[in-house]
C-alpha cells in the first residue's frame, strides 16, 4: 500500500444520496405549507461495517474520524488502541448513525480510508466486485467523492453561495398615497436565500418569478412571514420579491440582498456556442442558465415548483449537463438518489415512463464518460428494478398501467387516454430492455442473451400490435381488447428515436406524422426536446432553427429570462404564467426548457462519441441556415473545439481520436492538432 495517496471520506454506496436526497426533496413549499413528495423515500442503513487488509512491516497508529459511533476490530477483535501491529490484518469499522449515513475517515502512515475498501450493511451474505457470493455479509465497493479532510465530513456538503443585490426597487403605495410595501426586482430568475438587515416588527415576504405573482399576495405560490429574531428564510426561486410590514408600527428594515445559491462549474471546461444569429446566440445562453439554475445537489425539474428529482426530467437534464458542464458527480447522485433502495414496491416517482427512463440513463452516462465501475455499482438495482417490472407485465407480455401507476407521458392540450396498453410505453420498455442486455455483457452477468431475447420478442409484438401499414403510423393503445386507432408523435417518434423503425418506416412516420399538421402538436419543452431531435435526425436542421426561433425566442420576446414548463404561443399576458388551475402554476424556470444547449451541441457542432467515453467520437457539424458556427463541447477529460464557416470547418480536440464527416469528405482528428477541412 501506497503511503503518498491521500484518504477520503468513505460510506455505504448510494446511501449520502438517498439522505441527501431526502434533504433535498422535502424543502418545497406552497404558500408558506410543507409539501413532500408523494413517493417512498428510502434512508440510509443506521449501522455499517467498513473493512481492509492491510500488510505492514512495522506497527503503525492510526487516526479515525466518523460520523457517527464506532467499534474498530483487528481481525475479529474489539480494540481500544489505535495501534496496528505489524503483520497480515483484516481491519474492521463498524459504525452506527441513525441521523446521517455512518462515514469513517482513516489516516495512517500507510493506512488510508479509499475506494479499495469495502462495505456491507451487516446483511449476511457476502458479494465480491464480480458478484460471486461468499461468506456471510454483502461486502461492497465503499461510496466516496471528494471529501478529502477529516473536517469536512459528507453531512457537512453544501452548494456555494454569493451575495446579488438587487437591480431595482420600487415602492408600492395605497390608492391614498400611503406606502405599502417595496417590490424589489433582482434582474431575472434566481435561487437563494432572501436577506434582511436590522428588521423590526413582522414583516411579510411574497416572492414571485413575475412581477405580477410577487404582488398578488393571495395567490403567489411562496412567501414568508418574518418575526425577529426568527431563522432566515430559507431557500427560494424568485425573480421580484414583494415586502410588506406595518407601517403603523413602524416596521421596516434597511437593506435588502440575497445570498445566490449555485453548483460550482470549470467554465474553461464548460460548453460553449455562438454562431452568425444573435438570436440563437442569446437562446443559448438562457437555456445554459436555465441548466445552471436547475443543477443543484441533483438535477431537479424547476426551482420554483416542484423542487424535486423527476426521473423523466433527469433523463434530459444529463443530456444537455454533457454539452454543457459534464458534471458527471451530479448525474451519478441523481440517479443513485431516484433509484433508492430494495425492495422496490412502486415505479421511480411512481411513473412507469419514469422507470423506463432510469435504465437508459445509465447506459447513457457509459457512452458518455466510459465509467464501467458506475455500471458495476448500479447493475444490481438494475435487475431487481427490472424484476419489479416484468412482475407487472401482463398476459400480452407488454406493460399495462396497473391502478397505483401514473402513466404520464406528457401533459397534452387534446384528448388522449392514458390506461391501457400503450403503444409509447412499449417502445420505451423495450429500450429499457435493451439497456439491460448491453449492460449485462459489461459486467459479465450471463442474463445477456435473456435480456436480449425480451426486447426482440417486445418489438415483434410492437410491430405486429400498433403498426398501420395503411396509415404509415403506430397507434396509440390497446384499450380493453380494442385498438384505439389514436395518431400521436409520442410512440412515432420514439419508434424513430429508439431504432424501432427500420429505414422506409422512418421515412413513412416523417410524412404520415411528424410534418402532419393534422396530428395534434406538441406544447411542452419536455417533448420538443424528442420531437426536435427526431426532425435532425431526418437532415431538417433549417426548420428545426426555425422552430427553435418561434418557439424559445418566443419565450425570450415574452420577456423570459429562463426557459418555461411550458409555452403556448397563442396565450398572452398572465396566461403564460397559469397551469395546474392556479394563475402563477407554471414554473419559469424548467430543466426542460433547457434543450437547445444539447441540440446544438450535437446536432450543429456535430459532436457524439463513437465509443464510450470520447476514446473515439465523430463531428458532423451543419450550419442550417447559419453563416458560421463555434463552440466546445466538453468530455471527461477536455473539450472539442467546432468552427463553422461557408467555405471551411476546424475541430481541435484534446483527448480521444475522432472523424470529421461533410458530404462525402472525411478526415481524421487527432488530439492536440487541429483538423481543416475546406468545403
Amino acid at each position: 500500500m501506497q503511503a503518498n495517496y491521500k484518504p477520503t471520506w468513505i460510506w455505504y454506496p448510494g446511501d449520502f444520496e438517498i439522505w441527501l436526497g431526502n434533504i433535498f426533496n422535502n424543502r418545497r413549499t406552497e404558500r408558506g405549507a410543507m409539501f413532500p413528495p408523494f413517493w417512498k423515500q428510502d434512508s440510509h442503513y443506521p449501522t455499517v461495517e467498513f473493512t481492509t487488509t492491510v500488510e505492514l512491516e512495522n506497527p503503525e497508529d492510526i487516526v479515525i474520524t466518523a460520523e457517527g459511533q464506532y467499534g474498530l476490530t483487528v481481525d475479529g477483535k474489539l480494540q481500544t488502541s489505535r495501534n496496528i501491529p505489524k503483520g497480515h490484518h483484516r481491519i474492521g469499522i463498524k459504525v452506527w448513525n441513525q441521523a446521517t449515513p455512518p462515514a469513517v475517515f482513516v489516516c495512517g502512515k500507510t493506512i488510508k480510508s479509499d475506494a479499495s475498501w469495502q462495505t456491507t450493511s451487516e446483511d449476511k451474505v457476502w458479494i465480491d466486485e464480480n458478484g460471486i457470493a461468499h461468506g456471510s455479509g454483502i461486502y461492497v465497493p465503499v461510496g466516496y467523492w471528494n471529501f478529502n479532510s477529516a473536517d469536512t465530513p459528507p453531512s457537512k456538503y453544501h452548494l456555494e453561495r454569493r451575495e446579488l443585490r438587487p437591480v431595482s426597487k420600487e415602492e408600492i403605495c395605497t390608492q391614498g398615497g400611503l406606502t405599502k410595501g417595496m417590490l424589489y426586482d433582482f434582474g431575472r430568475e434566481v435561487f437563494g436565500y432572501l436577506r434582511l438587515s436590522n428588521q423590526e416588527y413582522i414583516i411579510n415576504v411574497y416572492y414571485g418569478e413575475s412581477r405580477e405573482e410577487a404582488l398578488d399576495k393571495e395567490h403567489c405560490e411562496t412567501l414568508d412571514q418574518l418575526k425577529p429574531g426568527r431563522r432566515e428564510p430559507d431557500s427560494k426561486a424568485f425573480r421580484y420579491v414583494y415586502i410588506e410590514g406595518d407601517y403603523a408600527l413602524g416596521a421596516w428594515w434597511d437593506d435588502v440582498w440575497m445570498e445566490y445559491e449555485y453548483a460550482p462549474f470549470d467554465e474553461q471546461r464548460s460548453g460553449k456556442f455562438r454562431c452568425s444569429d444573435d438570436e440563437i446566440n442569446r437562446i443559448w445562453d438562457v437555456a445554459a442558465y436555465t441548466m445552471d439554475l436547475t443543477t443543484r445537489e441533483f438535477f431537479m425539474d424547476g426551482i420554483k415548483r416542484d423542487r424535486w428529482t423527476w426521473s423523466g426530467d433527469a433523463i434530459q437534464s444529463y443530456l444537455m449537463n454533457y454539452y454543457l458542464r459534464f458534471d458527471a458527480e451530479c448525474v451519478k447522485r441523481t440517479i443513485r438518489q431516484l433509484r433508492g433502495k430494495d425492495p422496490v414496491t412502486a415505479h421511480v416517482n411512481t411513473i412507469m415512463d419514469y422507470t423506463f427512463y432510469w435504465f437508459k440513463s445509465i447506459h447513457d452516462y457509459y457512452e458518455y464518460t466510459g465509467d464501467v465501475a458506475f455500471v458495476r455499482e448500479m447493475w444490481p438495482r438494475m435487475v431487481t428494478l427490472m424484476d419489479y417490472v416484468e412482475g407487472r407485465i401482463n398476459s400480452h407480455g407488454m406493460a399495462e398501467g396497473l391502478p397505483d401507476d401514473w402513466i404520464f407521458v406528457d401533459w397534452v392540450d387534446f384528448p388522449m387516454h392514458k390506461r391501457g396498453t400503450l403503444a409509447f410505453e412499449q417502445i420505451l420498455l423495450m429500450k429499457a430492455m435493451e439497456t439491460m442486455a448491453i449492460c449485462a455483457e459489461l459486467v459479465g452477468d450471463a442474463q445477456v442473451s435473456g435480456y436480449r431475447i425480451k426486447a426482440e420478442t417486445l418489438r415483434n409484438k410492437i410491430k405486429q400490435t400498433f403498426w398501420s401499414n395503411e396509415l404509415k403510423a403506430f397507434f396509440h393503445a390497446i384499450e380493453e381488447g380494442t385498438l384505439n386507432r389514436q395518431i400521436t408523435k409520442f410512440p412515432n417518434m420514439f419508434a424513430i428515436l429508439y431504432g424501432l423503425a427500420d429505414e422506409e418506416e422512418r421515412h413513412d412516420i416523417m410524412q404520415s406524422v411528424m410534418l402532419n399538421p393534422d396530428v395534434p402538436a406538441i406544447t411542452t419543452p419536455y417533448m420538443r426536446f424528442y420531437e426536435l431531435e427526431t426532425l435532425l435526425l431526418d437532415g431538417r436542421h433549417e426548420q428545426v432553427l426555425k422552430e427553435i426561433r418561434d418557439y424559445w425566442g418566443g419565450m425570450l420576446r415574452e420577456g423570459a429570462t429562463s426557459f418555461w414548463e411550458k409555452y403556448v404561443p397563442s396565450e398572452s399576458g398572465a396566461q403564460h404564467l397559469a397551469m395546474y388551475g392556479r394563475p402563477y402554476g407554471k414554473s419559469l424556470c424548467h430543466a426542460w426548457g433547457a434543450s437547445p444547449v444539447y441540440l446544438l451541441g450535437k446536432y450543429y457542432l456535430g459532436v457524439r462519441p463513437t465509443k464510450p467515453g470520447y476514446e473515439e467520437f465523430e463531428v458532423r457539424p451543419n450550419l442550417g441556415d447559419l453563416e458560421w458556427i463555434a463552440g466546445d463541447v466538453p468530455t471527461p477529460n477536455g473539450l472539442i473545439h467546432v468552427e463553422m464557416s461557408r467555405h471551411e470547418i476546424k475541430v481541435r480536440a484534446t483527448e480521444g481520436r475522432g472523424t470529421l464527416y461533410y458530404g462525402d469528405q472525411q478526415l481524421s482528428i487527432e488530439a492536440g492538432c487541429e483538423t481543416v477541412m475546406r468545403i
